[in-house]
C-alpha cells in the first residue's frame, strides 16, 4: 500500500492557461504578475516546450515550475503529403488518443503559396453522427484543451516555414469534432492565436453543424473570428436524414434561421454555409431554390464543396452538370456562391475523411 508521500501529485498544465489565468498562477506561487506575462510570451509566441527554455526566469522558479507544473505537448506520429502537396499530421495526445490536422497549401502558376491553411481538430472523434462524415463515425471521445489547438497550429505553421518559405495565413476549424460543443477551449483558443501567433481574428474561422445556442453565445460575446455553418440540406426533412443534429426542436432550421439573424443583428457579420453535394440527395435545382431561402435570412455566402467519398459511407458526388445547373439556379436567386473542390483525397485529408483509431 502507498503512502501519501509515494502518490505522484498532479502538476498544473500551464497549456491550458490564457494570459490573465498564467499571472493569477504566477500569484498563487508567490511570484509577481509579470512572471505570467513572461510565462505567456514563452509558451505561446516563441513556443517553449520546457521550463528549462525559459532563460528569462530565475533559475529557483524554473526548478519549482518542474515540480508543480508541467507544459502540455501533442507529438506528431505520422506525417503524410498529397500529390497536391496538401499536408495531414496524426498527433498523439497526452491521454494517448490520435488527432488530425491538414496544411492547405493554396499555390500560383510559379508554385509560390498564395494562401496556407491550417484546418485544426477540436475534439477526439465527433458525437454528431452526420451519416457522411468519416469523424462522426468514430463517435465522441475526448475535448482538446486551448494548448493542444494551439500546438497544432503551431507545428502547421513551421511546416508551412520550411515547405513553403512564409507561414501560414488562416486556421479554420473544420477539423475532426465539433468546435461549439468545446466552447470554452475553441474560443480561447482563438485569442491565443491571434495574441500568440499574431494571426488576425478576421483569418480565423469556426465551424459548427448548427448549435443554435452557441451561435447566440457567439454574438452575444462578440466573437471576432469568423462563422461557417455546416449546412449541408436545405430542408429540415432532407437535413435530419443525413444529420442527427436536426432532429433536436433546439438544433433545427427553425432554431438556426434564429440563431443567424441574431448573429447578424449583434455582430453586423455574413456567416459562411458549407454545403456539401451529395448526388440525388440535395443537388436538384428545386434544393437549390429552397438553399437561396435559407441564404436570405442573413447575409451570407454559400460554399459548395465537392463530396469526398468515405468507406463504408453510401453517399457519391454530385456530377459536373448537376453541380453547374446548382450554381445556375443559385447565382439567378442571387446567390453569393463559391465552389471548394477537394484537397489532400488521396490522403484521406479532405473534408469529411479525417478518422483516426481514438
Amino acid at each position: 500500500m502507498q503512502s501519501p508521500t509515494d502518490i505522484p501529485l498532479s502538476r498544473t498544465d500551464l497549456k491550458t492557461m490564457d494570459g490573465p489565468e498564467l499571472e493569477a498562477f504566477a500569484e498563487s506561487v508567490g511570484e509577481p504578475r509579470f512572471r505570467g506575462r513572461q510565462l505567456f510570451m514563452w509558451l505561446y509566441e516563441k513556443g517553449a516546450t520546457s521550463f528549462e527554455e525559459m532563460t528569462d526566469l530565475p533559475a529557483g522558479l524554473r526548478e519549482r515550475l518542474d515540480e508543480i507544473a508541467e507544459i502540455g505537448t501533442i507529438t506528431e506520429v505520422r506525417q503524410q503529403t498529397a500529390r497536391d502537396q496538401t499536408v495531414k499530421s496524426l498527433f498523439e495526445l497526452p491521454s494517448g488518443r490520435h488527432i488530425e490536422a491538414v496544411l492547405i497549401p493554396d499555390l500560383d502558376e510559379d508554385g509560390k503559396a498564395k494562401r496556407l491553411t491550417v484546418c485544426v481538430s477540436s475534439q477526439v472523434g465527433c458525437a454528431m453522427g452526420c451519416h457522411f462524415c468519416a469523424t462522426g463515425l468514430m463517435g465522441f471521445h475526448e475535448n482538446l484543451t486551448a494548448g493542444q489547438i494551439i500546438d497544432q497550429v503551431r507545428y502547421m505553421d513551421t511546416l508551412a516555414r520550411e515547405r513553403f518559405g512564409r507561414g501560414i495565413t488562416n486556421v479554420v476549424y473544420m477539423g475532426m469534432g465539433e468546435p461549439l460543443q468545446n466552447y470554452a477551449n475553441v474560443v480561447k483558443s482563438t485569442r491565443l492565436i491571434t495574441e500568440g501567433l499574431g494571426l488576425a481574428p478576421k483569418r480565423i474561422t469556426v465551424s459548427t453543424v448548427g448549435l443554435a445556442r452557441r451561435i447566440r453565445q457567439l454574438a452575444d460575446e462578440d466573437a471576432p473570428f469568423g462563422l461557417a455553418i455546416s449546412l449541408h440540406a436545405p430542408t429540415d426533412a432532407q437535413r435530419s436524414a443525413i444529420m442527427p443534429v436536426n432532429r433536436s426542436e433546439k438544433t433545427d432550421l427553425v432554431a438556426l434561421e434564429g440563431a443567424v439573424k441574431h448573429y447578424h443583428a449583434k455582430t453586423g457579420k455574413r456567416v459562411t454555409y458549407e454545403y456539401c453535394m451529395f448526388d440525388g440527395i440535395n443537388d436538384g435545382e428545386a434544393d437549390a431554390r429552397n438553399l437561396a431561402d435559407v441564404a436570405r435570412w442573413a447575409p451570407c455566402k454559400v460554399n459548395l464543396i465537392m463530396y469526398n467519398p468515405v468507406e463504408g459511407v453510401a453517399f457519391s458526388p454530385t456530377s459536373e452538370p448537376r453541380l453547374n445547373r446548382f450554381i445556375r439556379v443559385l447565382v439567378g436567386e442571387g446567390v453569393r456562391v463559391t465552389v471548394r473542390r477537394s484537397r489532400g483525397q488521396d490522403i484521406d485529408a479532405a473534408c469529411g475523411q479525417l478518422a483516426v483509431q481514438a
